[in-house]
């Protein structure tokens, strides 16, 4: 696997070590085996974005300390400037743009998201809320087992746990996701 996935992966092994969890209490807080917990430490395994997310949320860090390993430091407020943010691509389904990767102890995590229409994404949850703006271009949301089109300027706000998924419809499609932590 990348450099990148080996890094993570040291950084939950030590994340974990300092918290004094085991791998099986890891795993079975993530709903996932022990094996694939440790394949995802070992950077033999991919993450998905849940996932990331799932793992920073536990250890009380944030998805950017995980994928750096260099913590920010801004506590006030943090300006990210048009076409900006800190690009996150973990899968041909989703690019990720974390617009506010420099604040910390963030109540809640916003991201722009582009969609492209060949990928069919997985089903995906994670902890918290999440709210949906879409900015340009059409997409499917899948909740559950309600179906959804949404358009340039419809919304949802919805309970993350539940499984959900957004797939392009006809182009490119980019909304604002923010999901909302658990306090």
């Amino acid at each position: 696997m990348t450099d990148q996935l080996k890094e993570m992966g040291m950084r939950m092994r030590d994340l974990r070590e300092i918290m004094d969890y085991t791998a099986l209490e890891v795993a079975e807080r993530l709903g996932i085996s022990e094996e694939e917990y440790l394949a995802y430490e070992a950077g033999e395994k991919d993450f998905s974005f849940s996932t990331m997310y799932n793992v920073a949320k536990m250890f009380n860090v944030d998805v950017v300390d995980l994928l750096e390993g260099n913590g920010p430091t801004i506590t006030g407020c943090a300006l990210v400037r048009s076409g900006k943010g800190y690009k996150i691509s973990r899968n041909d389904a989703y690019d990720y743009k974390h617009l506010a990767f420099t604040f910390k102890k963030k109540l809640a995590e916003p991201f722009m998201v582009t969609v492209e229409p060949s990928v069919v994404p997985e089903m995906h949850s994670h902890d918290g809320q999440e709210f949906n703006y879409v900015v340009s271009g059409k997409l499917k949301f899948d909740f559950g087992d309600i179906t959804y089109e949404l358009e340039e300027g419809d919304s949802v706000y919805f309970d993350a746990t539940t499984p959900h998924r957004e797939m392009s419809i006809g182009g490119p499609a980019k909304f604002i996701a923010i999901v909302i932590n658990k306090k």
